[in-house]
């Protein structure tokens, strides 16, 4: 799949393509629905499958401050979406420029000029353009002008998740934010992910024989709530089950709240400057200060134990 950051590096020959629009973060399950469908237009056409997603979040250059958790890095969506069969992703960057075309200057700038489409697949409350002012409607208007059609896929999800509210990239935030990492899940169609290089620690594990990777995570991420979980630790090719304790360490007096993962039942790792993921499987207990170490060692063997039960990782 490629991957373009910015128009510039839009191959001069592309030819036309199938084209979706989106933040995507997270690419929960709604996602998975419209960007599948786009695919599968793609391939009625014979044309490429493009999605156009933007970095930072608009809300951020509209509303500084104001930008969402992060469910997953542009690079993890590209990889997500490379395999629901996508076969470009286009990272906009997000600028005051580019938040003040209005929705006909977008169309014929990027979906016209760059990318040639001659369908374009979205969700039934997609906006665009300055001041969000384009709607669907809009599109398949400008679409009338410029050559390509407008597909509209409702994209709500539903499901026992959030009483029966529609999957939505908030709805997961909320979801992890309370440490429902099952729920987020259930959104997501797959396990919530964080990533960043394992960095060095107090050591205090390790002296104890149960080391930990410290995890310093892709800034603005959606970290679970404070807790121990159940989950999986990937370093490159491999995956282990893990314990992952996520809050500031009150058993030794800690402050500052880390994200750290202890690979069950093995002790020779040697993970320190590679960048991992963990995933969240379940929520095992909220952070705990006992009465004396051995009790702490007691109740870690018990979380250790939760965590041998997992069922096999995901793909």
């Amino acid at each position: 799949m490629q991957r373009w950051r910015g128009m510039a590096e839009i191959p001069g020959d592309w030819g036309r393509s199938v084209v979706t629009i989106g933040s995507y973060d997270g690419v929960h399950l709604g996602h998975q629905l419209i960007i599948g469908k786009a695919v599968e237009r793609a391939r009625e056409l014979g044309v490429p499958a493009v999605v156009i997603t933007f970095d930072p979040h608009p809300t951020e250059v509209i509303r500084p401050g104001s930008q969402p958790a992060l469910l997953a890095p542009h690079r993890r969506r590209a990889e997500l979406m490379a395999e629901l069969g996508v076969d470009a992703v286009l990272v906009l960057p997000f600028t005051k420029e580019l938040s003040q075309l209005s929705p006909a200057e977008f169309v014929v700038k990027v979906l016209v000029e760059k990318l040639h489409a001659v369908s374009v697949v979205e969700g039934p409350n997609f906006r665009f353009g300055h001041r969000a002012a384009g709607s669907v409607a809009t599109l398949a208007e400008l679409g009338e002008s410029y050559g390509f059609d407008v597909r509209v896929i409702d994209l709500y999800v539903r499901g026992e998740v959030g009483e029966g509210e529609a999957f939505s990239s908030s709805l997961a935030r909320r979801l992890i934010a309370a440490g429902d990492v099952a729920g987020a899940a259930a959104v997501l169609g797959r396990p919530h992910r964080v990533e960043g290089e394992v960095v060095h620690g107090a050591a205090r594990g390790r002296d104890l024989g149960i080391p930990t990777a410290n995890l310093d995570v892709v800034p603005g991420s959606a970290i679970p709530a404070d807790g121990v979980y159940a989950g999986w630790l990937t370093a490159g090719e491999e995956r282990w089950p893990a314990a992952i304790s996520i809050g500031t360490n009150p058993q030794f007096e800690g402050t500052v709240r880390s994200v750290e993962a202890h690979v069950v039942d093995r002790t020779d790792l040697d993970l320190y400057g590679q960048w991992v993921a963990v995933d969240f499987h379940s929520f095992v207990r909220g952070q705990e200060t006992f009465p004396s170490l051995d009790a702490f060692l007691a109740r870690l063997e018990e979380d250790k134990q939760r965590v041998r039960e997992l069922p096999p990782p995901p793909r």
